[in-house]
């Protein structure tokens, strides 16, 4: 099977490539690139006339709620949506029912997606058995059975000697470990970010320092351990400070932020309406301002979108006892566009980058760019589609969303998957 896709803007953050060219695939290979390919040179063909044609997008952050919480979402759910939100690769976090906390259950995992998912799944293992924060894993052991990565998203591992051992013996098996930063105590029963909104809103806030605390205390265990650490959904200021400085000594230490840190505050929340609800919160206006900071001057790598879909039943519109998460598989590539490259702060370029190459390089997978004898893994996006966010036309089962009716520009039009079109719009 051979697609040729005609015309496009190829964006190839692997060699900086920004060109108008053809692309030919054949099977899961990148056949050639070339500034004219001869359309009987394929099977399929698909003019991508001025639209960005880039690695297949990869999110290092999804919660798929499978097993044991698919009343949430289901593995097809989850992975139709990150097709059709132009995603070939994404990373699920452990947080399931059960755990995947062994290298049985991982490999239970990966059985059921072989013939559920039409993208691929790369499944984490959490770093303590059940998540208690008490006992580690067997890292070795889910290491063989295909973790890419060690988490407890959702939670921080408290214990700091826990942790500790735990990043040494990732370094042992060179296991990146994906970091939530979020101590528990500080945050208490902190429903939004804790400042002036929380005050005029009647809410329990959650200061920053419950984030700047735990990513100090990580950032110095990574770079005393020597251990791939990767900063999970960075949400203030100060923790991007943390990172900068933390980097400049040379520590192996990346950082992701998602669509909503960097475009909403707390002064956007709409009062009773928990859409805005999610753990780290919105934080202040300057700290959205400095985030985008941080993706323009290289101190965040990566954008994520931390997708984590609940059942309407679980956001009320009593906010302190309502679900945190939003999804966000469905509207990564329209908000980043919309807010980022169209308004100066990325570079068509740089949006590859963070979306594809530098998630391939943090995973220490071969994806991620666009050369011949690559994979065929592709997105194709029309950068100039307007639309408005219509939450139930959704994949996903979770319509939790505070961009429901935002107008955006950006639209996927098709995804490739190893050679095979897993999506493609109408």
């Amino acid at each position: 099977m051979r697609i040729l896709i005609k015309n496009g803007r190829l964006l190839n953050p692997a060699d900086q490539t920004d060109a108008v060219l053809d692309l030919l695939t054949e099977n899961n290979t990148i056949l050639d690139i070339a500034g004219h390919i001869e359309e009987a040179a394929a099977d399929t063909i698909i003019d991508a006339d001025g639209c960005y044609v880039m690695p297949g997008l990869i999110d290092l952050h999804v919660h798929l709620r499978d097993p044991g919480l698919t009343y949430k979402e289901t593995l097809e759910t989850g992975t139709q949506a990150a097709a059709k939100g132009g995603f070939t690769t994404i990373v699920a976090m452990a947080n399931t029912n059960p755990v995947i906390d062994t290298p049985d259950k991982l490999t239970a995992f990966y059985e059921h997606a072989r013939g559920s998912s039409p993208i691929q799944v790369l499944q984490v293992g959490s770093v303590t058995k059940k998540m208690a924060g008490i006992e580690l894993t067997d890292i070795g052991g889910l290491k063989e059975a295909g973790a890419p990565a060690l988490s407890e998203d959702g939670k921080t591992v408290a214990n700091a000697a826990l942790f500790r051992q735990a990043l040494n013996q990732a370094v042992q098996y060179d296991m990146l470990i994906l970091d939530h930063c979020e101590d528990a105590d500080i945050k208490g029963n902190g429903a939004i970010n804790e400042g002036a909104v929380s005050q005029k809103l009647g809410l329990p806030g959650v200061p920053a320092t419950a984030e700047d605390t735990i990513t100090a205390r990580d950032l110095l265990l990574a770079k005393e351990t020597g251990a791939r650490l990767h900063i999970c959904h960075c949400s203030t200021a100060g923790s991007l400070d943390l990172i900068r400085h933390i980097k400049e000594f040379g520590a192996r230490v990346s950082a992701e932020v998602c669509p909503h840190h960097f475009i909403l505050s707390d002064e956007d929340i709409i009062p009773d309406d928990s859409n805005y609800k999610m753990a780290p919160p919105l934080r202040t206006r300057s700290d959205v301002t400095a985030l985008i900071e941080g993706l323009k001057d290289g101190s965040i790598d990566v954008i994520a979108t931390d997708h984590a879909p609940h059942a309407a039943h679980e956001k009320t519109a009593d906010v302190t006892s309502a679900a945190f998460g939003i999804v966000g598989l469905e509207t990564a590539v329209p908000l980043t566009i919309s807010e980022l490259v169209e308004k100066g702060h990325l570079t068509p370029l740089q949006m590859a980058e963070k979306m594809s190459y530098n998630p391939a390089q943090i995973l220490n997978i071969h994806k991620g760019r666009l050369n011949i004898g690559s994979d065929a893994d592709i997105t194709i996006i029309d950068p100039a589609a307007s639309y408005t966010i219509d939450k139930e036309s959704f994949c996903s089962m979770g319509r939790n969303t505070p961009f429901h009716g935002r107008k955006v520009r950006g639209l996927v039009k098709t995804t490739i998957n190893a050679g095979k079109i897993v999506y493609q719009h109408n």
